[in-house]
This record gives structure tokens, C-alpha cells and sequence, in this order.
């Protein structure tokens, strides 16, 4: 059975109403209604996932769901926000079986009613095209309380939150499975390399799972509003999003990469092949938080965030002035041409 046997009205009252919060109207209206919490101000954001390019078919519906919500609270925890709910827009092709959007609708609730960020509404339509999820998160901050990408301050240390390039390298596992005959399973100008041939199986399921599944960093929300002078999460590359970043501030800055926090998974592959060590800093899908914090307050901040289980790391330093960012390794300049990746 397909999708294409329910109607519009059927597929929402029978898998979405029973998940949605009450500022949802039961879906029985055409908007949602939502009270901004008095002395706060609220915060929206926005991901698009799209089928064999932010996952793959084959990827369980129900992880597919929770990734879609967790990209968006990890934009919300970020700027300091608390989530408050969200807006759901999904493009289905005719033959999406009910069994997955069923397990995608349950992952949903799931990970909705974990993160206190219940469905508010949304739209479904079919398509000829892949099956693309877009998801609308809204949050709130105390009035003025907003961490922005353009507050990093000369003389700032530079901090990310979590272990770098797991994504990506799970990632290489997954390619690997469809394209290793024909090695093109490389990442970033990587040496082709077969990860599942090198790496114990207990390494290769934590890169899977950190592919599959994004973890937000939502619990330093507010440490980030109490300590942060800038924050932006790492979606697009490390060193990628450390250059949008600091262009937004309008300073410069380096990045010592032997400092950068790596799993054990991932050094045991640096290890095979060094130059991955690339590939974990200009990968994508962290969704680790990257920020600036004054240097007399960094230790505040790092026990804060590790009280909620939360590691964070000093990698760099923030500079006066508006040259690009250096990165460096053991001391040495190490130039890193291309630093994320692109939607286009």
C-alpha cells in the first residue's frame, strides 16, 4: 500500500494529528497559533533534506524524520534559543509505501516530544521528484538575549562543541557500500579507502550512527546566552563555517587543527590516511556548535556545558582586522583550499 491510496485529509488526522501540540489547532485549520512567551522574542529557522543528497532511500524512515527535526534544533540551540515548536512540510512521490511514512511519522513524535518541539503544522504533497522534507523550527530567547554569527570580539577564544568529521567519515562508510567497485567512494580529494576493511565494527557504528543521526546541542542553550559573544552550528564544514563566521563579525582568526576535538573512530582512520584529517574539518553534517566566548569567562562556559555532558574544546583565537582565516597544524601553517560543503 501507498501513499497514493490516502487522501490529504486521511494522512494528516491519522499520522500527524495524534503528534502535534496544542498551538496546532488538532490540524483541523489552515495556520497554527502560538504565543510569544512574555520578555521573549521569537526565533525561526528553516532545513530542506532531500533524498540521495542529505540521506539515502534506503536510510530508515524513522531516522530520516529525526534528522530532519534535529538540523533545525540545532540551528535553534545555536543562538541560545529554547524550541517552541515546529512546521512540517513534506513532498511525497506517489509510490512512498504507508509502512514508511507510518515508522517516519512515529521517529517524528519521537523526537519531538524529546526535545519539548511539538508539530504545529504543515503541508503534504506528491511529487514526481524525490521526496524532500522541509522542516520550519521556532524558538525563543529572552528579549535580547540572541547569540549571534556576528558577535565573535578580538581576543575571544574560539570553541566548538563535540568531536569533529564523524559525519563525514560515516558518510565514506555508506558510499563505500554502493561505490567501492568502482572507487569513487572518496570524500574531499581523499585517497580511496575502504573504511569498512580497516576500522573495528564497534568504530564503523558510531560513524554510522553519527551520520544518521545528528546529535543538537540544545541542553547549552543557556550557557551560550549566558557566556557566548557569538555562536553559529557546524553544518557546512568546520572550517568552512569558521570563515562565514568570522567574515560576519567582520575579524580574523586561526584555527589550530591538532586541537580540534576528533573521536576515536576518527583518528583511528587519520591514522590509515592522513589526509582525511582534511576531509573531518571540511565534511559537513556536525551539527556541533562553533563559538566565540571571552577568554576570562571560557572556563565558566566549558564546565557549564560539560555539567549537561556537553565536551567543549578551545581550538583557535579571534583577531582584530578582516584577513582570512589560518589554520594550522603542530605549529605550521597548514592551508586548507576548500573548507565546506555547498548546497549548489
Amino acid at each position: 500500500m501507498t501513499v497514493a491510496l490516502l487522501s490529504e485529509d486521511a494522512l494528516i488526522s491519522q499520522l500527524f494529528a495524534p503528534i502535534a501540540g496544542e498551538g496546532a489547532l488538532a490540524l483541523r485549520d489552515d495556520v497554527a497559533l502560538l504565543s510569544s512567551p512574555p520578555g521573549s522574542e521569537m526565533v525561526l529557522t528553516v532545513d530542506t533534506i532531500v533524498a540521495d543528497v542529505h540521506f539515502f532511500r534506503t536510510d530508515p524512515p524513522g531516522t530520516v524524520a529525526r534528522k530532519a527535526l534535529r538540523v533545525n534544533l540545532s540551528d535553534l540551540a545555536a543562538k541560545g534559543a529554547e524550541p517552541l515548536g515546529f512546521l512540517l512540510s513534506l513532498s511525497l512521490p506517489v509510490e512512498t509505501s504507508l509502512s514508511w511514512i507510518t515508522a517516519f511519522s512515529e521517529g517524528l513524535g519521537a523526537d519531538s516530544r524529546a526535545f519539548s518541539c511539538p508539530l504545529l503544522g504543515g503541508d503534504t504533497v506528491r511529487t514526481q521528484g524525490p521526496l524532500t522534507i522541509s522542516i520550519t523550527a521556532v524558538g525563543r530567547v529572552p528579549a535580547g538575549y540572541l547569540v549571534r554569527r556576528t558577535g565573535a570580539k578580538p581576543g575571544d577564544i574560539l570553541a566548538v562543541t563535540g568531536t569533529i568529521g564523524d559525519s563525514t567519515l560515516g558518510l565514506q562508510l555508506r558510499l563505500e557500500e554502493q561505490q567501492a567497485s568502482n572507487g569513487a567512494s572518496s570524500i574531499n580529494g581523499a585517497k580511496p579507502l575502504l573504511l569498512r576493511d580497516e576500522l573495528t565494527p564497534g568504530e564503523q557504528a558510531f560513524l554510522a550512527q553519527r551520520y544518521l543521526l545528528p546529535e543538537p546541542r540544545n541542553a547549552v542553550a543557556h550557557a551560550l546566552r549566558e557566556h557566548a559573544n557569538g555562536a553559529m552550528d557546524v553544518s557546512d564544514g568546520l572550517i568552512g563555517d569558521a570563515r562565514k563566521f568570522l567574515k560576519a563579525s567582520g575579524v580574523s582568526g586561526s584555527i589550530d587543527l591538532e586541537k580540534v576535538p576528533l573521536s576515536s573512530a576518527v583518528k583511528a582512520a587519520i591514522d590509515l590516511a592522513p589526509e582525511l584529517m582534511t576531509a573531518a574539518v571540511t565534511g559537513g553534517d556536525d551539527y556541533e556548535i562553533l563559538c566565540t566566548v571571552p577568554a576570562e569567562r571560557f572556563a565558566a562556559f566549558q564546565r557549564q556545558c560539560e555539567s549537561v555532558s556537553v565536551p567543549l574544546t578551545a581550538i583557535g583565537t579571534i583577531d582584530t582586522g578582516d584577513a582570512p582565516l589560518i589554520t594550522r597544524l603542530n605549529g605550521a601553517d597548514f592551508p586548507i583550499g576548500h573548507g565546506s560543503f555547498s548546497h549548489f
